[in-house]
């Protein structure tokens, strides 16, 4: 699948380290050190809305960490995947009488053109899942080929006719069998999320599982291929018509374009559990290798006393700020603002502070600057520490306020730095 241009990111001299960030499942700083390339996986967007400035807060995060990476001297393969087909697609073109293809096909081109106006470094792998079901089916026929995955009766599925001709039987739903992949494997469940038992089951239930179905061998089971149901989208497979499960997705994709033991798995603090954990767990099971060595989340971004959400409609969405007139650099300063993990409410005044805050840096370092007092490289070396550590863009935005009002020696030089680090073009 296509992603978006890629942004210029120009080279600034000096010398930098790799970031420390917090990792969810040792609720710790470590150090994002890539043994060789960095590799990053972040799940993508299910399309059936735009994006709105959750999203946005959550791509530029991990943007911010590539940069950082690359000002380095790290080369980064960064992964992220589209979940077009899953029900709430289905569910919203139903409601909106579009067909679900066209429906995901449009607001993942609306996506594209939201993330190319910020500037976000696009994954060098953009991958569908409808370009992996048979991939999907396969690690499925794998675990269920190791006991580590069985089959749960499913009243409404279709029914399939064996190949040996006999009588058709009714498709069964296929689920991961934790307590089995506890046993074959290293991997825990709530290795990455550190949650309990009772705070996993309300999750499940409020994340898309269904701790409630009869026939599951545990509650937290998670599906991972759904049978063909009437009206559906399905695809034919070794284990049956149907398409893939939320979670298998991720692990096949990210295995398939990444490997084993990727230096960072990301998304936002809603997929901690069960997508991560259940990720991770799928991954363990296909390869008898942890998924990744650091998960990394970001924060949820409320409006009007909500948390941003498509199902409660409380939407900011970046395309309605650009038709308006809003500067693509004045978002994304307003978003680098707060920092990446902590949870925060949007305003209009955040957007008004960006506005405001682009304008001095363009005064103070743009094309027309005059120099000043304060020394660039010294400048560029605490705006690089700022973001080392745990990508602490707050404290970098303040120092180069800092910096805008005394001037500094080299503007060019640090206009140079605030594009490459933080991603603003002055």
């Amino acid at each position: 699948m296509r992603a978006w241009q890629h942004p210029q990111i120009p080279s600034v001299p000096g010398p930098s380290t790799a970031p420390w960030l917090h990792d969810t499942a040792s609720d710790s700083l470590v150090e994002a050190k890539p043994t060789d390339v960095a590799r990053l996986y972040v799940c993508g967007i299910t399309p059936y809305d735009a994006t709105h400035i959750g999203h946005a807060a959550t791509y530029l995060a991990f943007d911010t960490l590539q940069r950082v990476w690359r000002d380095a001297g790290y080369r980064v393969h960064y992964a992220q995947n589209v979940t077009d087909v899953d029900d709430p697609l289905l569910e919203r073109a139903i409601a909106t009488g579009v067909d679900w293809r066209d429906l995901a096909e449009s607001q993942v081109e609306l996506f594209r053109t939201d993330m190319a106006a910020l500037r976000i470094i696009p994954p060098n792998d953009y991958v569908a899942v409808t370009d992996v079901i048979d991939e999907v089916a396969a690690a499925v026929g794998q675990l269920v080929a190791a006991g580590m995955a069985y089959s749960v009766p499913t009243a409404d599925a279709l029914s399939v006719t064996p190949v040996d001709g006999t009588d058709p039987v009714r498709g069964s739903d296929v689920y991961f069998d934790i307590a089995a992949a506890e046993r074959q494997t290293a991997w825990q469940i709530g290795d990455e999320s550190n949650l309990s038992r009772a705070d996993m089951l309300l999750l499940s239930a409020e994340r898309g599982g269904d701790p409630d179905r009869p026939g599951k061998r545990d509650p937290l089971d998670p599906m991972l291929w759904r049978a063909a149901r009437a009206g559906e989208p399905a695809w034919e497979s070794e284990v049956g018509p149907g398409r893939p499960g939320w979670h298998i997705e991720c692990s096949v994709i990210a295995l398939q374009e990444l490997g084993t033991d990727f230096t960072v798995q990301g998304g936002g603090a809603d997929l901690i559990f069960p997508h991560h954990d259940m990720s991770a767990g799928h991954a363990a099971a296909l390869s008898g290798h942890p998924l990744a060595g650091v998960y990394s989340h970001t924060g949820m971004v409320a409006y009007q006393g909500e948390k941003m959400s498509k199902s409660l409609g409380n939407l900011v969405l970046v395309s309605v700020l650009l038709q308006q007139g809003a500067d693509a650099r004045a978002i994304r300063l307003a978003l680098l603002a707060q920092h990446y993990r902590t949870d925060w409410t949007w305003t209009d005044a955040h957007l008004g502070i960006g506005t405001a805050r682009l304008a001095r840096w363009t005064a103070a370092f743009g094309a027309d600057a005059v120099p000043g007092t304060a020394t660039s490289s010294y400048v560029i070396g605490t705006l690089r520490t700022a973001l080392v550590n745990d990508l602490d863009t707050p404290t970098a935005l303040a120092l180069v306020d800092k910096a805008a009002l005394t001037g500094v020696s080299d503007p060019a030089l640090l206009a140079r730095a605030v594009d490459a680090l933080l991603g603003v073009d002055l």
